[in-house]
């Protein structure tokens, strides 16, 4: 593969840094500098914004409403929105199902989802895990009875991110109990407004409301909603999964977060010195820039391939696996270079109308939050122990 971007890849640089700066509201690019909350509105504007140009889901098949663009395309709107502090485009819907209806969905599906999750009218999220069933999802027991034209759910989904927001959520649920646990789970699209739906807060240790548990009680989802076959989800679980793990190395991102970390590094003190000349620290971060490079071409790599029809296989576990750990690093290392500064720690949208003077320099606002957040980036997605087990079994063969 040539690394090298071509002339029409550069001009198509030129072009989206022209568009984000023309287009990218001030009030949301200060929000995303600043580490702040991003409510739904701000989401959704940035959304419609992308869409009206469209560029919301530039990646995907132009028969499907996309641009078609090639990796380093996809690749090179990701790095510059995140050069321009631009909102990130949610994953549930465009990454995530979106691709699984385009692909196994009905043509009636297709006509009715696609449209209103390009233009935001459909906030989606994810129903996968269950109490006790997260890493081991195949055990899920989230049941789904067949009555007629419909199915009645009941069951319980956790940590689903922005699941107070959403409009629809994409859910596995089992609909035979013999034989392998596989072979017995459906894929079902439910409207959250549905009676029946009960969405209840969890509350991280950065006190944020990122995530939610989801109960179904006697839920009717029309079989229409139903993705392909009955029995079959696990095939179309497994395509969304490959998906999520392909994006979610969060390589654009990582880069902005490691040039914020340098920034910080050069500002800071050190016995008199800039703490990027300490010898230890120094080398903490070299070490990570590293192993962000090496994931920045795997993934290109892996965004190659699937250009050219390959499903992502084990390489999408191998970049979940580092991306998460390069982002847990790289926001480890930012608290150790605040060191005392990065300890006072208050959400603004807690405190409206505070008067109180921020600790510390501009750099560290928000850094403790960002970083008690990622701890649990080595899960969402696939824990980092079941990635491992994946790489084993099909790249290594074990």
């Amino acid at each position: 593969m040539d690394l090298a971007f071509s002339p029409a890849e550069l001009a198509f640089r030129e072009e989206v840094r022209a568009f984000l700066a023309e287009h990218l509201p001030d009030d949301l690019r200060e929000k995303v500098r600043n580490r702040r909350e991003l409510k739904r509105d701000d989401y959704l504007r940035w959304h419609r914004i992308l869409h009206r140009k469209g560029w919301v889901a530039g990646w995907w098949p132009e028969e499907h409403g996309g641009c078609g663009w090639t990796p380093a395309e996809r690749h090179i709107f990701d790095e510059e929105c995140h050069n321009a502090d631009a909102p990130p485009i949610l994953p549930f819907g465009l990454q995530m199902v979106g691709p699984v209806i385009y692909t196994f969905g009905s043509q009636a599906q297709k006509d009715f989802f696609l449209p209103k999750l390009l233009s935001g009218e459909h906030w989606w999220c994810q129903g996968y895990s269950e109490p006790g069933s997260g890493s081991d999802l195949a055990s899920l027991k989230t049941s789904a009875v067949r009555d007629g034209d419909e199915y009645v759910v009941n069951g319980q989904k956790i940590w689903t991110s922005l699941a107070h927001y959403a409009d629809w959520i994409f859910c596995l649920v089992r609909t035979a109990s013999d034989g392998k646990q596989q072979e017995g789970i459906t894929f079902l699209l439910i409207d959250m407004k549905s009676p029946g739906v009960t969405v209840r807060p969890i509350h991280l240790m950065d006190r944020g409301h990122h995530v939610n548990e989801v109960f179904f009680e006697d839920v009717r989802v029309p079989v229409e909603n139903r993705i392909g076959e009955e029995n079959k989800g696990w095939t179309y679980a497994k395509f969304l999964l490959g998906n999520e793990r392909a994006g979610i190395a969060e390589v654009a991102w990582n880069k902005k977060l490691l040039r914020r970390l340098k920034e910080i590094a050069f500002s800071e003190q050190a016995d008199g010195r800039p703490l990027i000349e300490d010898d230890v620290f120094s080398r903490k971060v070299a070490e990570t820039e590293v192993k962000l490079t090496s994931l920045e071409y795997c993934n290109l790599r892996v965004l190659a391939e699937m250009q050219e029809g390959s499903p992502p296989g084990g390489e999408a576990s191998m970049l979940k696996l580092l991306g998460s750990e390069v982002t847990q690093s790289i926001t480890e290392l930012t608290v150790e270079a605040l060191g005392y500064y990065a300890a006072p720690y208050d959400m603004p949208d807690e405190t409206p109308g505070s008067n109180r003077t921020p600790v510390g320099p501009d750099h560290a606002e928000g850094v403790l939050g960002q970083h008690l957040f990622m701890r649990a980036i080595t899960i969402a997605g696939g824990s980092s122990e079941i990635q491992k087990n994946i790489i084993a079994k099909m790249v290594l063969g074990l």
